[in-house]
């Protein structure tokens, strides 16, 4: 007898705001009604539970729209984390706003008496200073935050402190003798905030030491018990993994004499897909080309409901490092049995693709197979051997491989290009930095990863398989984890037009977003010196891609079906994916339960949110990587552009490397500033300078912190900036004078 499903339970305030943050277009409280099944009576429960979030700035009221999850509303929520160089305090949003860039500060003259401190949490009216600058005034302090720190262990004056890494908290915590629990100078630690006086420095206890801030990782160390990632698996998922042994033949399509291959970085450490192609033989499709995608057979290994399973689902994906990887699956399988290594057969689940000349893909079918990958091929090879072909500079791995895989593969990836060109996806340009580590953990080098055709090659031919997969489980009406990206939302658009229009570029209004229209903007910046920041100001009006099992399509490729399938050993979601295909093909019992999809929705979110974790905890490790490779280079001069302009300063991002940091307004001399909105500009309110967005200045490195990734600059003092007289004419600076200190 089938199970009832039971009615959802009543939701809670976290409930409300991750709908509407996962559902930007059903907001009203009519939708939300609905989606909780909520009825009768609950009605006005629910209306009483949006007045109380909408009066702690939880939610605020979007005009025509109903309510809003993500912004910043006149009334918030916050929490103050610190103190910034003025002495006034810093604090960030709560809620669903905490992992927002936005920077507040709550000012100390109006607040003399029983001013907050630290960890106090704040319903507070705010006022923009800038795109992502605010000032708070308090209106009711609503209580304690924080519990615990994660800082750096030092002695200041004979007296222990805790130096938090979190990049906006400014103020230590003091530790008395027996609260260190033995820890050193330098040492990375874990402290319990005590209960302490308003004024003067609150406290801390040492609870856990994890090391030293240099040995080697620390910096992911940090990330990922800041972040919470799960790092260690229990003793159920290892045995089950330590006992999976290697694949047989059985009922699996036998494709261990095709030549495929793995292309990968040179540091990988998995290997979960390989690909082929040959040219298509059938006369209906002249030009036409046959591709083999072939991914590790995750499913084969990780039954729904085990150990693995459960371990697997909570990460979510795997999280990486420059200096180590947080597997989703222990190494047992992620780097061994379902690792595609040369030579070893290897359980997959292959999908083939029949495309014609111009890159349409007409005919797909999957197979469970078993697979010998013929070499593991890094980036850098494959395009070395293709460079200047016939010929080309194949080293002794390829050079046997030019003319029965490489080329092939190169002549199918030009067909699949041209398609890409025509549907015209979003082509941002934003470099990925790499870190170089010798083998003790040393940093050798911090540099953007040199971008290369074989990159293209790979992405397209993942590209086809993830289209396949979803369009087979559409048109079978199966259930689907859909890659999903919406367009960018109205309100980000509005924000990212004056921006555009300080850099002399035009985002035209009323039209229907289109990855067309950017890609247009992308290409006139791109002979400008502001090609980096519209590149960036773009990504960053993008919406969040998401899992969800609804289809909605991805705007930035510019593709109706798409799903993730191509990476099982390191994404829950393309695990489930290969599940939904197994059922609805009828290739093995292991596939998805009939059960499951009922939890998609839910699952979806939860593995969206675990993404965005990982996204963040590898950024913020390799931001720390830049700012030690930095750090003995105090006084040194580089060339920059203004990235982001505030009331408080300038936001600047270095030619040499990308690093970000940041000139305090303060330190500008010669003139007292303002910031212009408008403009994107500070300006000098006597002789008319300016800093404006996308400027080409000169910085001196003044301070860098790698445990919180933060680099502090000054502008050089020949400087001159852009004067301008009140008609807007361009004039000669007067000699600069030194600010007074006040």
């Amino acid at each position: 007898m089938p199970r009832r499903r039971s009615a959802p339970s009543f939701p809670d305030s976290q409930d409300i705001l991750r709908f509407i943050a996962d559902n930007p277009d059903r907001r009203s409280k009519r939708d939300i009604a609905r989606a909780f099944a909520i009825k009768g009576p609950d009605r006005r429960r629910l209306q009483d539970l949006l007045g109380e979030m909408a009066a702690k700035g939880e939610l605020e009221r979007a005009p025509r729209h109903g309510l809003r999850a993500g912004g910043m509303p006149p009334v918030a929520v916050i929490e103050v984390v610190g103190v910034d160089d003025e002495g006034d305090l810093l604090a960030r949003p709560t809620g669903g706003q905490q992992d927002s860039e936005i920077t507040i500060i709550v000012p100390l003259e109006k607040h003399r008496r029983k001013a907050p401190g630290p960890g106090d949490r704040l319903l507070a009216r705010l006022t923009p200073t800038g795109p992502e600058g605010y000032e708070a005034r308090v209106i009711k302090r609503l209580g304690q935050g924080p519990e615990e720190v994660l800082g750096i262990f030092e002695m200041v004056g004979g007296q222990g402190r805790v130096q938090p890494v979190e990049r906006r908290t400014r103020r230590d915590y003091a530790v008395s003798g027996p609260d260190a629990q033995g820890a050193q100078p330098g040492d990375l630690v874990l402290a319990d905030v005590l209960p302490g006086r308003r004024y003067g420095l609150p406290k801390a206890r040492v609870s856990q030491r994890l090391g030293h801030i240099e040995a080697p990782g620390a910096f992911s160390a940090i990330a990922i018990q800041s972040h919470g990632i799960p790092s260690k698996f229990s003793a159920a998922a290892l045995a089950q993994a330590e006992a999976a042994t290697e694949p047989e033949l059985g009922r699996r399509e036998d494709l261990r004499e095709l030549p495929l291959v793995t292309i990968d970085p040179v540091e990988a450490r998995d290997f979960d897909d390989a690909v082929w192609a040959a040219a298509d033989d059938d006369g209906a499709n002249p030009g036409g080309f046959r591709l083999l995608v072939a991914i590790a057979d995750v499913a084969a290994y990780v039954a729904p409901g085990s150990a693995l399973d459960s371990e697997a689902r909570e990460r979510g994906n795997s999280v990486y490092f420059p200096d180590r990887v947080v597997a989703m699956l222990p190494e047992a399988l992620s780097n061994e049995l379902c690792s595609l290594k040369p030579g070893r057969d290897r359980a997959c689940l292959a999908v083939w693709m029949t495309i014609d000349a111009d890159g349409r893909l007409h005919h797909q079918r999957f197979c469970r197979g078993l697979m010998r990958s013929a070499a593991r091929l890094s980036y850098q090879q494959v395009q070395d051997a293709h460079d200047g072909y016939p010929g080309g500079n194949p080293d002794a791995a390829t050079k046997a491989l030019v003319e029965p895989v490489i080329k092939p593969l190169y002549a199918a990836f030009r067909a699949l290009a041209f398609e890409r060109s025509r549907r015209q996806p979003l082509e941002l340009v934003v470099p990925e930095m790499r870190v170089k580590l010798d083998d003790a953990g040393r940093i050798l080098s911090v540099a953007p990863r040199p971008p290369l055709e074989s990159h293209r090659l790979i992405e397209e031919f993942m590209v086809a398989a993830n289209v396949a997969a979803a369009r087979t489980l559409t048109d079978r009406a199966a259930p689907c984890m859909y890659r999903v990206h919406p367009p960018p939302e109205e309100e980000a658009l509005d924000g990212l037009r004056p921006v555009l229009a300080s850099v002399g570029l035009k985002l035209a209004r009323g039209q229907v977003p289109r990855p067309q229209s950017f890609n247009t903007l992308i290409d006139k910046a791109a002979a400008t010196p502001h090609a980096r920041l519209v590149n960036e100001l773009i990504l960053r009006a993008q919406s969040q891609a998401t899992y969800d099992p609804r289809n909605q399509g991805h705007f930035g490729l510019a593709l109706s079906h798409y799903a993730h399938f191509t990476s099982p050993i390191r994404r829950y979601a393309d695990v489930c994916v290969h599940r939904a295909l197994i059922a609805s093909l009828g290739l093995g019992d292991d596939g998805l339960p009939e059960e499951a999809a009922a939890e998609f929705a839910e699952l979806g979110r939860q593995i969206s949110a675990t993404e965005r974790r990982a996204m963040k905890a590898e950024r913020e490790t390799v931001d720390r990587f830049l700012v030690a490779h930095l750090e003995d280079r105090r006084g040194a001069v580089f060339s920059a552009r203004i990235s982001g302009v505030i009331g408080a300063g300038l936001f600047v991002a270095l030619d040499e490397n990308g690093a970000d940091g940041f000139v305090l307004g303060r330190s500008l001399i010669g003139d007292r500033y303002r910031f212009d909105e408008q403009a994107m500009a500070l300006v000098g309110e006597s002789q008319g300078r300016r800093y404006r967005l996308g400027d080409a200045v000169e910085v001196r490195l003044v301070e860098a912190v790698a445990a919180s990734a933060t680099l502090r600059f000054e502008l050089c003092e020949d400087d001159p900036g852009q004067l301008e007289d009140r008609y807007g004419i361009a004039r000669t600076p007067r000699p600069k004078r030194r600010q007074r200190q006040r």
